[in-house]
C-alpha cells in the first residue's frame, strides 16, 4: 500500500525587522557671539559713519582757512594764530583771575542762566495761550494776526523797551529771550491743538472729562509732538537772543565778552567765543531734541 508522500518544508525563519533609515539632523556648533561682535561692532559703526564725515569736512575747512590766512597782511587770524593767542581759553574754561577775567565756561553759565529763566516761562506761557488759540475759533481769530506782527520784531527792537521797563540789564535780557522765543511755541502748539483727531474729543465727552482732564489727558499728549516742534525753534532763538542782548546790556555773560574783545582787537578771542556759542547752541537743541522724543515715542509732527 502506498503511502502519499507529504512534502514537509520548514517554515522560513522570518526577516529580522529591518531598522529605519532615518536621517539624524546634527545641529552644527553655533560660532560664539560675544558682546564686541553683537554690539559693539555695530554701534562703533554707526558712530563712525556720524563723526567721520564731519571730522573729515572740519579738517578741509581748517587747511583752507590756514592756508588763506597764514599769509602776510591777512586781516582775519589763521587757526595756528588762534591757538597760540588764545589757548588759555581753549584749554582752561573755567579759570578765574578777576570779577571780569574768568574763563569762557563761566560766561556761557551764565548767559545759561538767564535763557533758562527766559525760555522756561516763553514755554509755560508758550503752551497755555496756544492751547486756548487753538481750542477757540474766536481767540485764533482774535490773536493770530497780532502775535503773525509782533514774531517779526527783531530782538534787539526789543532791548530799549526792556530797559526802560525793567530798569536793569538782567530783567531786561530775560525779557529778550521771553519774548523772542514764545511765538513758535505758541504757533506750533495750537496746531496741534487743531489737528486733535475728532475721535479723542468724542470720547472725551463720553467720558466727561473736564477742562483740566481733557488739558492734559487729550491736547498734551495729542499736541506734544507739534509743541517740541515749536520748543526746538524757540531755544534756538534764545540763544541767539541773549547773545546779542548781552552786547549791549554789559556783563559776564557770553555776548558781553564778543564785543569787549571786539573793542580790544582780540580776533582770536572772538572766533573761540563763536565756537563756544555753536556747540552749547548744538548741545540745547539736541537736548530739546532727546526729551521730545521720549515724550512723544518718537512720534514726528506731520
Amino acid at each position: 500500500m502506498n503511502m502519499p508522500l507529504v512534502k514537509t518544508t520548514s517554515p522560513l525563519p522570518a526577516p529580522a525587522p529591518s531598522q529605519a533609515s532615518t536621517a539624524a539632523v546634527v545641529s552644527l556648533p553655533k560660532s560664539p557671539r560675544s558682546f564686541m561682535t553683537d554690539m559693539l561692532l555695530p554701534n562703533l559703526r554707526a558712530l563712525a559713519a556720524r563723526v567721520i564725515p564731519p571730522v573729515i569736512m572740519l579738517v578741509v575747512i581748517f587747511g583752507i582757512w590756514q592756508i588763506l590766512c597764514m599769509k602776510p597782511g591777512a586781516t582775519l587770524p589763521s587757526p595756528s594764530r588762534i591757538w597760540a593767542d588764545a589757548k588759555d581759553l581753549i584749554v582752561d574754561p573755567f579759570f578765574v583771575t578777576g570779577p571780569q577775567d574768568i574763563g569762557l565756561g563761566w560766561r556761557v553759565l551764565t548767559s545759561l542762566q538767564r535763557v533758562a529763566v527766559g525760555f522756561g516761562l516763553a514755554s509755560v506761557v508758550g503752551v497755555l495761550v496756544g492751547a486756548v488759540i487753538g481750542q477757540s475759533i474766536w481767540a485764533m481769530r482774535g490773536l493770530d494776526p497780532i502775535f503773525q506782527v509782533l514774531r517779526t520784531v527783531p530782538p534787539l527792537a526789543w532791548l530799549p523797551i526792556s530797559l526802560a521797563a525793567f530798569r536793569d540789564s538782567n530783567p531786561s535780557a530775560i525779557f529778550v529771550i521771553f519774548i523772542t522765543s514764545i511765538w513758535p511755541i505758541i504757533i506750533n502748539t495750537a496746531v496741534g491743538i487743531r489737528n486733535i483727531p475728532q475721535d479723542y474729543r468724542n470720547v472725551a465727552a463720553v467720558v466727561r472729562l473736564n477742562q483740566l482732564e481733557f488739558f492734559w489727558k487729550i491736547m498734551i499728549p495729542s499736541a506734544a509732538p507739534y509743541i517740541f516742534t515749536g520748543l526746538r525753534i524757540g531755544i534756538g532763538l534764545s540763544w541767539l537772543a541773549i547773545v546779542a542782548a548781552e552786547m549791549l546790556t554789559g556783563g559776564v555773560g557770553i555776548g558781553f565778552f564778543i564785543w569787549d574783545a571786539w573793542n580790544s582787537s582780540r580776533l582770536s578771542d572772538i572766533f573761540v567765543a563763536l565756537a563756544y556759542i555753536g556747540i552749547v547752541g548744538f548741545v540745547l537743541d539736541r537736548i530739546v531734541a532727546f526729551v521730545g522724543n521720549i515724550a512723544t515715542r518718537g512720534v514726528q509732527a506731520s
